[in-house]
């Protein structure tokens, strides 16, 4: 499965005050655009219902053998994909729905294009908290589930009114391989509002091409071969 998320805004480093609210945005911005692909895939929108899945016939005996034999394939009711992993990812007020997760065998690979404000020397970039190394890591905190609660900012779920939250993937170290292209911004640039919009050296725009694969196949995580 193969698809893009974009993303403009602030993206400084991973240290500094503020970057909690930052990364909020950007994994709200993220959970926007998955909640629209959970419906627009016709797999993962049956997923995202109480649906059936076939499971692997049972054998017996030895294959190439005189007496094995191999039943038929049974479907086999799910809950909601939504329900099952908001229920395992209930954590700080939310219900996080990873798209990519260990308990579906899947691994991600990530092209990222990063365009950046011109204006800022590479000396002043490293000051400032605003090299690409850093830049990246605020990036992935984004992409996976918060690892605590002091990565959500205090008030925001009472403003992130969906039962479920839409993440990427589960945890970063899904991602098995990350492609980084950066050039500069040259088209005008108006500072979004949000987190950030105060210092629009800070500010980038973000093409990632995300490649799901399933890292051992099973009736479960067909829907994402594709």
């Amino acid at each position: 499965m193969e698809f893009r998320l974009l993303f403009t805004g602030s993206m400084k480093s991973g240290q500094g005050r503020g970057v909690a609210e930052e990364k909020h945005a950007i994994r709200k911005s993220i959970h926007k655009q998955l909640a629209k692909l959970w419906q627009a895939v016709p797999d993962l929108k049956m997923r995202s219902e109480a649906h059936s899945i076939l499971s692997a016939p049972p054998t017996r005996g030895t294959p190439g053998q005189v007496g094995f034999t191999v039943t038929t394939a049974a479907a086999t009711h799910r809950e909601s994909l939504w329900k099952t992993l908001g229920d395992n990812f209930d954590r700080c007020g939310y219900k996080f729905v990873p798209l990519v997760s260990k308990q579906l065998n899947l691994t991600c690979g990530l092209d990222v294009l990063l365009l950046q404000r011109d204006g800022a020397s590479p000396l002043r970039r490293a000051v400032d908290g605003t090299d690409i190394d850093n830049r990246l890591k605020t990036l992935f905190d984004a992409l996976q589930i918060p690892q605590n609660c002091q990565e959500i900012p205090a008030g925001t779920k009472e403003a992130d009114e969906e039962p479920y939250f839409f993440c990427l993937v589960e945890d970063d170290c899904l991602v098995t391989d990350v492609k980084v292209t950066t050039d500069r911004w040259l088209a005008p640039y108006s500072p979004p509002p949000g987190p950030g919009a105060a210092h629009p050296e800070n500010c980038v725009h973000a093409v990632i091409t995300v490649r799901v694969r399933p890292s051992v196949f099973s009736f479960e995580n067909l829907a994402f071969v594709t």
